[in-house]
């Protein structure tokens, strides 16, 4: 594996939008007992429904750990998914695996942000985390991609997304959090973004969704469908704590222009539940001092906002919620030209997110 001391910026690449074409998309197996419950046998069974969804519109590739790849190929039988055995502290392949960036040549290459379990020993989910900040490189190595290393600049695939045209959306509360990059300023940070992603201009937003324990994801909360638009997490519930950090969002994407000087049409898409696990489905979930707690008083942070564009599809969760068939038909007049699939997402909000924060994609190599 090739490692550049160059910037992709500087080399001109950029990270595309997630509606470009993909080769295809990653996932990491579930098997950690400390976060997903009954030795993550349900949460299998949902990441499972999850690439085989994908597999209909794209090829996948599933990182699995030794004592699990047995188990992993035969759950993933499906003629376009490829299982490998790489190992990992846990199953955030957004978060952990790399962004991916092309040129007009048609080479990808990808940026290996170091990562520290969304927090490190300052709110962090769990420790130790050297597994997981291994994941990009491995991947790198895998797919033959020259790689960019962020040494000691935090940043998790979740925290942000772009519009492929130079516009960038995340928010301040994960990161500019002191326990990601407290030696920089929002200066520093964008300037990281710009060399790194080939971005312009950095939209910021408050905040991400109430109770989201990766600090505030944006991927979970607001993200671009297109160029110039948006679409929004969205309460109407004045008593519901994301009414301010809807209403606040908002805010900042009526009065913001993009890279490209457009003013943004904002869609609004409605919140869940509110969500809430079970006292059973609490139980199941081993005890380990470090790592994050689970239990039946703590809002989740449930969001149809957290889906994955495919090659020709949209997969997205559903909750068993009266706004399922409401978010379906939003995504559907939003994606006229792709399937929407809903795939139950319980089982994997449960664990802390959901299709988006468990997958990765690939970018097909771009010819300009």
């Amino acid at each position: 594996m090739t490692t550049l001391n160059t910037t992709p910026r500087a080399d001109r690449f950029r990270m595309p939008a997630e509606w470009e074409a993909h080769a295809q998309t990653w996932l990491l197996w579930p098997e950690r007992p400390d976060n997903w419950r009954l030795g993550a046998k349900p949460a299998q069974a949902a990441f499972a429904a999850v690439a085989k969804a994908i597999a209909r519109f794209e090829p996948v590739t599933v990182g699995v750990s030794a004592s699990q790849y047995e188990n992993a190929r035969a759950r993933l039988a499906h003629g376009d998914i490829r299982v490998l055995e790489l190992s990992s502290d846990d199953a955030w392949v957004r978060d952990s695996g790399p962004t991916f960036v092309v040129d007009d040549a048609g080479e990808v290459r990808g940026v290996d942000w170091t990562f520290n379990a969304w927090g490190g020993l300052d709110g962090g989910l769990y420790a130790p985390w050297q597994r997981d900040d291994q994941v990009a490189g491995k991947i790198l190595e895998i797919e033959r991609c020259a790689r960019y290393r962020t040494d000691g600049f935090v940043l998790e695939g979740g925290a942000i997304h772009v519009d492929g045209e130079g516009t960038l959306l995340t928010t301040e509360e994960c990161l500019l959090n002191p326990n990601r990059n407290p030696q920089l300023s929002r200066g520093e940070i964008e300037a990281v973004l710009h060399a790194h992603l080939a971005v312009e201009k950095v939209i910021w937003l408050p905040h991400g969704l109430y109770n989201d324990e990766t600090d505030g994801h944006v991927d979970n909360f607001c993200c671009f469908v297109r160029p110039g638009e948006v679409l929004l997490a969205w309460s109407d519930d004045e008593r519901d704590p994301n009414w301010s950090r809807c209403r606040a969002a908002l805010a900042v994407l009526e009065q913001t222009r993009d890279a490209r000087g457009r003013a943004l049409r904002v869609h609004k898409m409605p919140i869940p539940g509110p969500l809430y696990a079970t006292a059973e489905e609490c139980a199941g979930v081993d005890w380990v001092a470090g790592s994050q707690p689970r239990d039946p008083s703590i809002r989740l942070a449930g969001s149809y906002v957290n889906f994955l564009i495919v090659n020709g599809g949209i997969i997205a969760p559903s909750f068993a919620d009266p706004h399922d068939a409401g978010a379906e038909a939003i995504l559907q007049r939003l994606f006229p030209e792709r399937e929407v699939v809903m795939v139950p997402g319980r089982e994997i909000l449960l664990g802390g997110g959901n299709i988006h924060c468990i997958t990765q994609q690939q970018p097909a190599p771009r010819r300009g």
